[in-house]
């Protein structure tokens, strides 16, 4: 594939634009609209072929640098032949956000209503838009560099940290997966597997401790 440069999508913070600019590749991909004609004899609905071809044209080709979690995330960024899915909770039209990275029993999802998730045999959206797991790649590279210490907790110690004095991050626009600022400190919480599987024990927390100030982030 052609690597080639792109602006960030300008609806991203600063934060996460300076990080796909600086972390991101870009590379070649078709556009929707060469399987527009194909898609639709298939009889995918014209308007879910424009939300495809709109999440390629901002979104198709980008990589980023794996995530502390779901085994990396999506390879790269890309739309593809979106499915009508009768056995999730909602039957509807989805299509894949990218590839996975690794050998994986789900697949990363763009859902009906534009929110970015995770699917087996039932569905887990961890942020409203793919715009929330950009913004959270985003946060924790920065977060990695300024922490003095991060702290990995998983299973029940997730449920025991104590966010009482703590904000979301509005960025990352978190459903399932959430991000936590609080003075010196902040959390992401990462329960899309645990969701999925029905297992407690695969909740993961990352704290990071230390000087942790959002306008240096």
């Amino acid at each position: 594939m052609t690597r080639h440069v792109r602006d960030a999508p300008s609806n991203l913070s600063v934060r996460a634009r300076r990080f796909v600019a600086v972390h991101g590749v870009w590379l070649d991909v078709p556009s929707v609209s060469d399987w527009r004609e194909q898609w639709e004899a298939n009889g995918i609905p014209s308007e879910v072929v424009d939300r495809a071809e709109s999440y390629q044209a901002r979104w198709g080709g980008l990589a980023l640098p794996p995530s502390f979690s779901y085994d990396g995330g999506p390879r790269m960024l890309r739309a593809d032949t979106p499915e009508w899915e009768n056995d999730l909770p909602e039957p509807d039209w989805w299509f894949e956000a990218g590839p996975q990275r690794t050998a994986l029993p789900y697949s990363f999802l763009i859902g009906p209503d534009g929110s970015f998730g995770i699917a087996m045999d039932s569905w887990v959206p961890l942020h409203v838009r793919i715009e929330g797991w950009v913004e959270s790649l985003a946060l924790a590279q920065s977060a990695e560099q300024i922490a003095q210490t991060v702290t990995r907790v998983s299973g029940d110690a997730v449920a025991d940290l104590d966010l009482s004095d703590m904000r979301p991050v509005p960025e990352t626009a978190g459903i399932v997966d959430t991000w936590w600022h609080g003075a010196g400190s902040l959390i992401a919480i990462y329960n899309g597997e645990a969701e999925l599987f029905g297992r407690p024990d695969y909740r993961v927390a990352r704290v990071y401790s230390g000087n942790i100030d959002m306008e240096w982030l």
